[in-house]
């Protein structure tokens, strides 16, 4: 087989990166490539002498995603240090692609501004844009002032809000674009009125959600009740947690994966899970609830990669 030549670059490139501790879940197979840029002009220049059939995923901190056991074809890009800063000028907040949201929202509230929404989201600020993440009634999509990202061809550009279309945990981005740094406007608010808020959303998180367990945050996405921005309609919202409980799957178990106790639109790795286990699992929560209700539960937690061929799991008691 012939060695597949890459560019040069000044960040890291390595060859078959296991992934699996990478993801909150702790699953999944290797990355054929796995790319660290050294900064934007390290990204730009590499995808820009990539071989354009080579496939490419940008993937962030791992905290909404299930890499399958077969691992990712092709190269996952991963931004780290240089891409993680957060600046407040005025009403924005621009923040690296990297930057945690919890991290952009504890900086926000220092400075006086409110993104107190973003704290108890998991993963990074790249990956918000790209979910139109949301909590509280607050969405990205109300706050998004501009983006910049590196297409797929290496071209470098600037997103305005005419270039995005916000839906229901979803954004319609350039197909292959990485998202290199997004800017957000917040209101004024007082940094210890917000700091104190954030500390009550964080206690009421702990409550009810698994936190000390390795999830990837909710699972399946609420069935109805979203306009197509993306705010949430109270008056027709349905919780997935609730069809799920409706279902009898609440602590259901496949192989090493569990629904949370706890809350059951948390997935679970009990321990030893495969990625099998969890998406066969979520998988088999989603026939369950089309049985007793008719309604289908879209995935919330991005799968991608290869399967790998395995005997079934078994189920728990």
């Amino acid at each position: 087989m012939t060695e597949i030549e890459m560019p040069d670059v000044r960040g890291r490139l390595t060859r078959n990166r296991d992934l699996s501790s990478l993801t909150w879940l702790r699953v999944g197979g290797p990355a054929d490539w796995f790319f660290q840029p050294a900064d934007e002009a390290d990204l730009s220049d590499f995808l820009a002498a990539l071989d354009p059939e080579m496939p490419v995923f940008p993937m962030g901190v791992g905290s909404n995603l299930i890499v399958r056991d077969g691992g990712i074809e092709g190269v996952v890009i991963r931004l780290g240090r240089g891409f993680n800063g957060v600046e407040i000028e005025g009403d924005l907040v621009h923040a690296g692609a990297a930057a945690l949201d919890a991290q952009v929202a504890k900086r926000a509230a220092e400075g006086g501004r409110d993104l107190t929404f973003l704290r108890t989201i998991p993963g990074s600020i790249g990956g918000a844009l790209r979910m139109n993440a949301g909590c509280y009634g607050s969405y990205v999509a109300d706050h998004f002032v501009s983006a910049r990202a590196v297409l797929r061809d290496g071209t470098i550009v600037s997103l305005g809000s005419d270039d995005v279309s916000f839906a229901y945990r979803n954004t319609d981005l350039p197909d292959g674009a990485v998202i290199t740094q997004v800017s957000l406007r917040a209101e004024a608010g007082d940094p210890e009125a917000l700091l104190g808020r954030m500390d009550e959303q964080l206690a009421k998180r702990d409550a009810t959600q698994p936190t000390k367990d390795r999830t990837a945050g909710s699972t399946f996405r609420n069935p109805a009740g979203f306009s197509s921005t993306g705010r949430a309609d109270d008056s027709h919202e349905l919780k997935a947690w609730k069809v799920i409980d409706d279902a009898g799957m609440r602590g259901a178990t496949l192989g090493g994966a569990q629904m949370s106790e706890l809350h059951s639109n948390f997935l679970i790795n009990a321990g030893g899970a495969s990625a099998a286990d969890l998406e066969g699992l979520g998988e088999l929560v989603r026939k369950r609830v089309f049985e007793t209700s008719g309604l289908t539960l879209e995935w919330e937690i991005k799968r991608v990669g290869r399967p790998t061929p395995t005997g079934p799991a078994k189920t728990g008691p």
